[in-house]
């Protein structure tokens, strides 16, 4: 039998957001594939986990695959983290678990903190159905594109976005899908955590200069369903 490659989920903040299990994990495998191993150095030391620690991102993954995969084939059992939260959600990891379901190694997941379900559970907005797009594209046709194939959706939206970014963001989510509640989640589980919540435009005026730091999570009110009523007369409904 192969070994096993667990996806181990990490604090996107706290350090104190840390499973057993995941302690546990990382300290039984043989090695850990990081995305920065500087990064999970640090957590490893405040747990005193010792380790072998290997880098595995976007930019080597092609190269690396092999060598993880020929390691779980001798019984090896490794984990998987990110820089922060659950592997493969908008963080590498995609192309080496593909590859070892692929070739019959287990893959098994060590589930925790994620700063989707983080921010969407605080925003004050339906939590039934989401639809989760990670990072707007950087380009502004494409970013425009992506937007309105939203437009009709009436799922809660979720997206990351930068500080140097979500000014522009903002304005295009208020002229393309409208004026809608927004809750954007900064810093979360870290010292300086807030949620500012409000549409689109109140946001824009209540920090029209702000220098926003530190990564977002924006969650965003979808399209409000017609009621019977208002789709017999042709009303239409209030975005909010």
């Amino acid at each position: 039998m192969p070994g096993t490659l667990y996806l181990v989920s990490t604090p996107i903040g706290n350090l104190e957001d840390f499973t057993f299990r995941a302690h546990r994990i990382l300290q039984e495998v043989s090695v850990i594939a990081a995305e920065d191993t500087r990064h999970t150095q640090k957590l490893c030391r405040h747990y005193k986990i010792h380790t072998r620690l290997t880098s595995y991102h976007d930019f080597n993954k092609e190269e690396k695959t092999p060598v993880l995969l020929e390691l779980l084939k001798e019984e090896k059992s490794m984990a998987l983290v990110s820089d922060a939260g659950t592997p493969l959600i908008s963080d590498p990891g995609y192309y080496l678990v593909t590859r070892a379901i692929a070739v019959d190694v287990p893959v098994v997941p060590i589930p925790g903190p994620s700063s989707v379900i983080a921010a969407l559970s605080v925003a004050g907005l339906p939590t039934d159905a989401f639809t989760f797009i990670g990072f707007l594209p950087k380009k502004t046709a494409a970013r425009t594109r992506l937007l309105q194939s939203l437009q009709e959706d009436s799922k809660t939206i979720i997206l990351f976005e930068t500080p140097h970014r979500i000014q522009a963001t903002l304005l295009a989510i208020k002229e393309i899908l409208g004026d809608r509640r927004i809750a954007i989640g900064r810093e979360l589980t870290k010292t300086h955590e807030e949620v500012i919540r409000g549409t689109a435009r109140e946001i824009l005026l209540s920090h029209p200069s702000r220098v926003f730091k530190g990564e977002m999570t924006l969650v965003i009110q979808g399209k409000a369903k017609r009621t019977k009523k208002e789709t017999k007369t042709g009303i239409q409904s209030s975005p909010f």
